[in-house]
């Protein structure tokens, strides 16, 4: 990574940290492309945050994400994709070579983000939040692994977890996603699987 783009990295995703975020709408990481993305342009979305890898056991799921994203999409629902490498050398590629990977391999059309890191002292202020137990009691705590998924209220406030190993089809993400849809109160639960 070039020093202008760490320094680009830094000042936009630091924002949210520094300026007291108290949602993942007050957070700006950067697109596949390099582009500044706020994420408050998804207000009144409901999102799926995602840490996602191209060489993970899990790899598959970005099937599963797209199938999801294609259902809920005209009712609201977005996939948010962050690539991470930080669990197992899982991501070990370039930016242009994972979205070129999931647009041939998986045709995802869903927005995919910058690669970040997700867990450790060099997590992104994004996934320090999320992981914050202060900021989300129900639903923080480290990431274990690629592919845990965070549903996002349509105000940017966290709702569930779900662990790696629960699949984006599975019944209680479904069933979670329909829910939030329908603006129904916030459950904000953790549903943890094991990896």
């Amino acid at each position: 990574m070039s020093f202008r783009r760490a320094t680009l990295v830094f000042v936009l995703a630091a924002g949210g940290a520094l300026w007291g975020a108290t949602t993942v709408l007050d957070f700006v990481p950067l697109s596949i492309e390099e582009k500044a993305t706020p994420l408050a342009a998804y207000r009144g979305k409901v999102l799926l945050i995602v840490n996602v890898a191209s060489h993970s056991n899990f790899t598959a799921q970005y099937e599963r994400l797209q199938a999801l994203y294609e259902k809920y999409q005209g009712q609201g629902l977005v996939v948010l994709a962050f690539p991470a490498n930080d669990f197992g050398q899982e991501e070990p590629e370039s930016d242009e070579q994972i979205r070129e990977f999931v647009t041939k391999q998986y045709k995802i059309t869903f927005p995919l983000f910058a690669k970040i890191s997700t867990a450790g002292v060099h997590a992104a202020p994004l996934y320090q939040f999320l992981a914050d137990k202060q900021a989300n009691a129900a639903t923080g705590g480290p990431i274990r692994w690629n592919f845990t998924k965070f549903l996002i209220d349509r105000e940017g406030k966290v709702l569930q977890r779900f662990e790696p190993d629960v699949e984006p089809m599975a019944p209680e993400i479904v069933a979670a996603i329909e829910k939030a849809l329908r603006g129904e109160p916030a459950k904000h639960d953790s549903t943890s699987g094991h990896i």
